[in-house]
Order: C-alpha cells, then sequence, then structure tokens
C-alpha cells in the first residue's frame, strides 16, 4: 500500500514538473510567429511614439533668507524632519512670527490666483523655418492654440467636439477676463493643465525651493521658469513686507503733514518778525515769545516724524528677503522625452512575452507549469 501511494505521489510530481527544454523547443518551432509579431509590434511602437511630441524640462533653485525666528529654530526643524515631523507654530523660537514658512510654496504655486497670474506673461517662438518671422503672444494664447497633441488625443478631441456640436448649438465664443471666481471652462482646462507643466517643491531640510517646468519648447520653457521665480520672489517679498510697507506709508504721511505745519510755523514767525523788528512793545514781544515756542513745538515734531520716517525705511530693507539663485534659468538643449527607445523596448518585451504564453498554451505546456495536471 506504501509503494502505490508512492508511486502516485512520483507521477503526481512529475506532471507538476515541467521540462524547460521542451519549452524552448516549443518556442523554436513557432519562431516564424515571433518573426511576424516583433516586426509588427516595433511599427506600431515607432508609430505611437513618433507621434508623441518632444518636452523640455527647466529646473530653477533658490535658497531664500530665512526670518530671526525661523533661522533660530532651523537645526531643530531639520532634525525633525529627519524624523517626518514639522514644527508648528509653538515649536520653540517661534516660527509663528513666519506665517509664510517656505514649506507651503508649493500650495502657494498650486493656487488659482497665482497660474492665472502667468497667463498675461508675453512668450516668444523661434521661426520653425527660415524666413519666417519670431512670434510673440502671451502664455495663455500658446497653451490655448501652440500645443501640439498625439494623432488619437486629436481625433478623439475632434470626434467629441463634433458630436458635442449635433447635440448642442454652438455659442459664439467671447474672450471673457480672467475671474479666478468663475473661470470659463477653457480657462478651467488650461489651469489644470499647469499642474503638470508647472511643479514647485521644497526641501524640508534645506529649504531650498526648486521650481520645475516642463513644455513642449525649449525657450517658452526657460521662460515660463524664470518668471516662476520673479513671482513667486515678489509675492513672498510683498507678504514678508506688507506690515512694515504700511506703517512706512504711515510715516510718510505724518512726514508731509508735520513738514507743512512746521513750515507754516516758520513762515509766519518770519514775516511777524519782518513786520515788528522795530517795535519795542510787550505785546510784540509776547506774540513773538508765541511764535517762538510754536516754531520750536512744530520743528521738535518733525524732527522726530522724520527719524520714525527713517527707521520705517530701514525696517522695509530689513525686512526685504533675500534670495539666492542656485542654478537659473538655462534654455534646455536637449529633450526629456519622451524616450522613444524605452518605450519601443517595453513594447516589444510585451509583445515577446503574451507570444511565448500564446506558444506555451497552445503547446499544453501550460497546464504542468501551473500544478493542474492533465
Amino acid at each position: 500500500m506504501s509503494e502505490e501511494n508512492k508511486n502516485i505521489i512520483e507521477e503526481q510530481e512529475e506532471e507538476k514538473s515541467f521540462d524547460f527544454a521542451k519549452i524552448w523547443g516549443d518556442l523554436k518551432k513557432h519562431k516564424k510567429l515571433f518573426y511576424k509579431v516583433l516586426p509588427i509590434t516595433f511599427v506600431v511602437a515607432a508609430i505611437i511614439t513618433l507621434s508623441m511630441p518632444n518636452y523640455y524640462n527647466c529646473t530653477v533653485k533658490l535658497s531664500p533668507e530665512m526670518s530671526t525666528s525661523a533661522k533660530g529654530s532651523s537645526g531643530l526643524a531639520a532634525l525633525a524632519s529627519n524624523f517626518g515631523l514639522t514644527l508648528g507654530n509653538g515649536g520653540s523660537g517661534g516660527m509663528g512670527t513666519e506665517a509664510l514658512f517656505p514649506t507651503i510654496y508649493p500650495d502657494l504655486m498650486n493656487s488659482i490666483d497665482f497660474k492665472i497670474s502667468l497667463f498675461p506673461v508675453m512668450i516668444k517662438l523661434e521661426p520653425e523655418e527660415e524666413g519666417d518671422s519670431v512670434r510673440t503672444m502671451t502664455y495663455y494664447q500658446y497653451l490655448k492654440d501652440e500645443q501640439k497633441k498625439t494623432w488619437w488625443s486629436s481625433a478623439i478631441g475632434g470626434t467629441m467636439k463634433f458630436l458635442v456640436g449635433l447635440i448642442k448649438s454652438k455659442e459664439p465664443e467671447v474672450d471673457k477676463p480672467f475671474d479666478p471666481f468663475r473661470l470659463t471652462k477653457e480657462q478651467d482646462e488650461i489651469v489644470r493643465a499647469l499642474d503638470k507643466k508647472v511643479v514647485c517643491d521644497v526641501d524640508k531640510k534645506t529649504m531650498v525651493i526648486t521650481i520645475d517646468v516642463t513644455d513642449q519648447d525649449p525657450l517658452v520653457c526657460a521662460t515660463i521658469a524664470d518668471s516662476v521665480k520673479t513671482r513667486l520672489q515678489n509675492f513672498i517679498t510683498d507678504y514678508r513686507t506688507s506690515k512694515v510697507r504700511v506703517d512706512l506709508e504711515y510715516n510718510k504721511k505724518l512726514y508731509a503733514e508735520t513738514k507743512e505745519r512746521y513750515e507754516k510755523a516758520r513762515q509766519e514767525y518770519a514775516e511777524y518778525m519782518d513786520a515788528n523788528h522795530d517795535v519795542i512793545l510787550y505785546t510784540v514781544r509776547q506774540k513773538q515769545t508765541d511764535l517762538e515756542n510754536e516754531l520750536q513745538l512744530q520743528y521738535n515734531a518733525f524732527q522726530q516724524v522724520a527719524a520714525a520716517l527713517q527707521a520705517a525705511e530701514a525696517k522695509v530693507q530689513e525686512e526685504t528677503p533675500a534670495f539666492t539663485t542656485l542654478q537659473s534659468a538655462t534654455v534646455p538643449v536637449k529633450k526629456a522625452g519622451p524616450g522613444r527607445a524605452k518605450i519601443c523596448l517595453v513594447f516589444l518585451f510585451l509583445a515577446f512575452l503574451a507570444t511565448a504564453a500564446y506558444v506555451i498554451n497552445k503547446e499544453g505546456d501550460l497546464k504542468p507549469m501551473l500544478g493542474l495536471g492533465n
């Protein structure tokens, strides 16, 4: 009984085992099928990849100046970031005074307001052929009319527009101003496209800002990268200096008012002294003393406001952040993609696997591999 069980087990193991030599022989037997499938796959992959437009990438890196409170806690923040933690406003050293911390810059650039601010940027398109003139347009017009698409996406888009046109009556297109509160369908599509074209990342340890811009035109790519860097710097500068600039404007207003009062008091005193320089009456002297006191009072107020104005101007300069450009925007020479060779290799590999699986299944080699038996 034990020998019979042993024989049964051996037979089952033989059924479950598979012969690599037989599988290789079966693949060689159907080599003509591979000769047909792989070239066809290569041609299809080539057609697909050649229809994909080239795109370029431009990277800009900035190192922003941190506020005094942020500097005091930068070491602790870097240590906490190693463990995946971020210090909040309650951290020692008080990051709360720096409300616009660099880690929220990506969220800022993802805002609709920031993206719409890029639409009026003027860009230049180099002539495609000799003799053509350089074209200048806004970035919005470029994204709307100059983007190259694959043939299948163009076909699908054209078909959808045709079907929608049959159902709905076509309304005349009217150029509307960019209103972040209420975008048109076309504007919303372009804003969504910018999610992939303009990307911002911040290193939590070093606080280095990295701006990556991807576009089909290398000159446009570098232009937008530089424009994004400038707009981000301006926004941060306006935010950091907003309060001190309000104080500066108030001090300028006070300075103008006190200067006017001081000059008026000085003019009155001078006119009175010219008219009464030989008069020795006590009433005249009393009036002279009052004018002198008023002049001195206005002069002291003017001096104080002038000192406050100088302090406010120095405060604006102190609060204005400095940015160190670690990597400037340059026009890329080599394209970033698509990797046509890699895509073709992936297609060929998948086609080879699919064909091999078909041959193995046809020759009955798949069942032993899966342990299904006869």
